[in-house]
């Protein structure tokens, strides 16, 4: 099999499952009980969440670990919303996000608040200029993530986030695409709420981290969704699943020493795949070229439907859209988001690469696709 859904999960790296075995046998102690057997096990929930902090610049006291993004999101913009209401009921977010944030703030739509959906240029991005012209005297909350799953594209979050803190609005970015692969500082960038999760980076799935700015110039307060034994500051009561925290830890720990050599042997190869299949005929790429993040190239093959694509791709993972949506018969909102018309990102593909791609198999993708894209365009074209 070649594995080129990286955006959708990655393989976990037997690092970090070494790391994590131990708290899986012999060392499976409840982190939150007093005696000494917790308090060890406790001590590495600590260190990982300091390796997590590292990574993103934070102090560890600004994380609260959750079951994934998805938590992470929907506890940030509930719980700020409820804490905050009596400022305002105005949120604003983007419609190419990931649809934990989309669900969410519909969800809120229905219950009285009010949302302003910003709409992305064709290349996929938001200007400082439509948020500012969205921004009211009630807006409480602004959503726009950092790294889009589909496209890949890398938002100006330092720019966003200025608009935001000249106002006193909580800012928030759905992180998960970017965490653990590209450099990312909360303060510098002015983040004040992060969500992300251990899997998007070689670390285990079911477990993720909510970035929680408690330091000047803003300190975010939430309103907890789930409520119980008090954990994590009362803001995620339940056990803290330990072997996942270990895991995540040392998953950050070994992105933030190899990110850069992923960074130049990833785009290296991502950069050739893309240039060998744009020589196809009637193929572009949806998104900037300038703005994007290394491992991901999402290609249009008009006239080729894209789950024909991935059928004839025997052997071969990729996608047309987020994991979290598959089942969906629909175009891409990301991409209709962009301008591309239902038929485009019907024939649109998602390749995204990772730490274990390497270039026998991106040979491969070379030598299939165009056989498989023509072999189907001659098809709908009889």
């Amino acid at each position: 099999m070649i594995y080129l859904d990286n955006n959708a999960t990655t393989k976990i790296d037997p690092r970090v499952l070494d790391q994590m075995l131990p708290y899986l046998t012999d060392l499976y102690g409840n982190a939150s009980s007093n005696h000494e057997f917790g308090a060890k096990i406790n001590q590495q929930v600590n260190l990982a969440k300091s390796q997590i902090a590292e990574l993103i610049g934070c102090d560890a006291e600004e994380l609260i670990f959750t079951s994934g993004a998805t938590e992470a999101i929907n506890l940030a913009i509930k719980g700020v919303v409820e804490y905050y209401q009596n400022k305002g009921k105005h949120i604003i977010t983007s419609v190419t996000e990931h649809p934990a944030v989309i669900e969410t703030c519909l969800a809120l739509e229905k219950k009285g608040y009010d949302v302003s959906w910003l709409t992305p240029d064709s290349d996929g991005i938001i200007a400082p200029s439509m948020l500012q012209a969205a921004i009211r005297g009630d807006t409480i909350l602004v959503s726009i993530m950092l790294v889009n799953n589909e496209t890949g594209i890398i938002q100006d979050i330092k720019a966003l986030s200025q608009l935001c803190r000249e106002r006193g609005i909580i800012f928030m970015t759905d992180g998960t695409q970017g965490v653990g692969k590209i450099p990312i500082a909360v303060d510098e960038m002015g983040i004040d709420l992060m969500s992300f999760s251990s899997h998007k980076f070689y670390g285990p799935k079911g477990i993720g981290c909510l970035y929680i700015r408690n330091r000047k110039p803003v300190r975010v307060k939430l309103f907890p969704i789930i409520h119980g034994g008090g954990q994590e500051r009362g803001l995620r009561s339940g056990t803290l699943n330990v072997p996942g925290i270990v895991g995540f830890g040392a998953a950050a720990k070994l992105s933030r020493e190899e990110m850069n050599h992923d960074m130049k042997r990833i785009s290296r190869m991502r950069d050739r795949l893309e240039s060998e299949l744009l020589k196809m005929p009637q193929t572009m790429r949806n998104g900037s070229l300038d703005f994007r993040i290394y491992n991901t190239s999402n290609i249009c093959f008009e006239g080729a439907d894209a789950d024909a694509i991935m059928v004839g791709m025997k052997g071969i993972a990729i996608s047309n859209g987020s994991a979290c949506s598959s089942t969906a018969v629909e175009p891409s909102h990301v991409l209709v988001g962009m301008g591309r018309t239902a038929l485009q990102a019907f024939s649109s593909i998602r390749f995204s690469l990772g730490r274990f791609t390497n270039d026998a198999e991106i040979d491969q993708i070379i030598a299939t696709v165009p056989a498989v894209v023509a072999n189907l365009r001659e098809l709908v074209f009889k």
